[in-house]
């Protein structure tokens, strides 16, 4: 992607695209590219991604680099505000519209005039304010609570959810002409497990953060970096910031190797785990497992046919299920229970690991 994709905007905006939304893979640069190409626009924007993933990072960019940059950024969580509190929370009250309104306030349309408002988590609005959002974003007007006066709103809509909008209209809980007047410009952001190759450019980049705010350094080893690479991260880029930020606490100025990173990050066949490391004691059954899975195998001394004796009749099946079951159980203990490192553990897809510990009927005791 070139300067030339955001048109007339400056390169200090499109420096800040580069910056601080940081990552070198296909998926990140497409999102970098939506977000250069609709900031030039008054479009509505509807963000989508798990928790998280850095929507509201995404959200200022599109204003920073709008011609709105001059005006205000203004957010408001949608899920964060009873429901009776909301409407007047986005429109404002007038002085003695209801019991605790001792005077007249402006609300976050009318704060946002001349810039953007950011709807966090929109999927959580109550339906009923819903319908009141549907007909400021129609009629480009608004009342505030208790008034009577009508208000002209200019402001770009930015919207932004961790749910599935269209699942909840199936479900009723959010209606279809708002979720189609806020997605005219959808953009997908995706979870971090899905761009691994992003993780040593977010960990330099958070580095050089912390350096130049003066909070120290790290340094991390090939290991420990490949250790977070094949890790699921179901927090996001929160999560991998948090991390850093922990690790600095812990390690000031130290070099992160595998035995530095706690033990959820590790996978069950990294070199510091097999030779033990910080992780936990292993006990007796997961001592025989990791015995069987990992002692040598002899070449058979045979002429060809394999002599095995049974001192009785056994049922195979369910020995091998018997055996299956305390292998699963071993491997989960042994990775603290996620799923991802036991099945590297066990050289099994994570799906096809679950569906055996549900054949199984594995859980984890708590």
């Amino acid at each position: 992607m070139s300067a030339k994709t955001i048109g007339t905007q400056s390169k200090r905006a499109f420096r800040q695209l580069e910056e601080r939304f940081v990552g070198v893979s296909a998926a990140t640069s497409r999102v970098r590219e939506l977000v250069a190409r609709v900031s030039t626009t008054d479009t509505t924007v509807l963000i989508q991604g798990e928790s998280g993933t850095g929507k509201e990072v995404v959200a200022r960019l599109v204003h920073d680099l709008s011609n709105r940059a001059s005006g205000p950024f203004i957010p408001i969580n949608c899920g964060a505000i009873p429901g009776e509190l909301l409407e007047s929370e986005l429109f404002g009250h007038e002085k003695g519209s209801f019991t605790g309104a001792i005077a007249a306030r402006k609300g976050r349309f009318e704060l946002a005039e001349g810039g953007t408002l950011f709807l966090d988590e929109i999927g959580d609005m109550p339906f009923t304010m819903q319908v009141k959002l549907l007909r400021v974003l129609q009629e480009k007007s608004y009342e505030r609570v208790g008034g009577i006066k009508s208000i002209s709103c200019d402001v770009r809509i930015i919207a932004a959810t961790h749910q599935n909008l269209e699942t909840k209209i199936e479900e009723n809980l959010f209606r279809a002409d708002l979720y189609y007047r806020l997605s005219i410009f959808p953009v997908e952001i995706p979870p971090l497990r899905e761009r691994h190759g992003d993780i040593a450019t977010l960990i330099t980049a958070f580095l050089k953060s912390s350096k130049t705010e003066g909070r120290g350094s790290l340094e991390f080893s090939g290991g420990a970096l490949a250790q977070l690479e094949t890790y699921d991260w179901p927090g996001n880029v929160r999560e991998l910031s948090n991390l850093i930020e922990r690790l600095m606490v812990l390690y000031p100025n130290q070099l992160i190797g595998e035995s530095e990173l706690p033990a959820r990050y590790r996978s069950a066949g990294s070199v510091d785990n097999l030779s033990g490391g910080d992780s936990p004691q292993l006990d007796l059954l997961e001592q025989r497992a990791v015995d069987e899975l990992f002692a040598p195998i002899e070449p058979l001394q045979t002429d060809g046919s394999l002599s095995v004796l049974l001192d009785e009749p056994i049922d195979l099946k369910a020995k091998l299920a018997e055996l299956e079951h305390d292998l699963i159980v071993a491997a989960l203990e042994q990775t603290d229970w996620v799923t991802a490192h036991a099945a590297n553990w066990l050289k099994l897809q994570r799906t096809t690991l679950v569906e055996k510990m549900r054949k199984h009927g594995i859980k984890q005791q708590h």
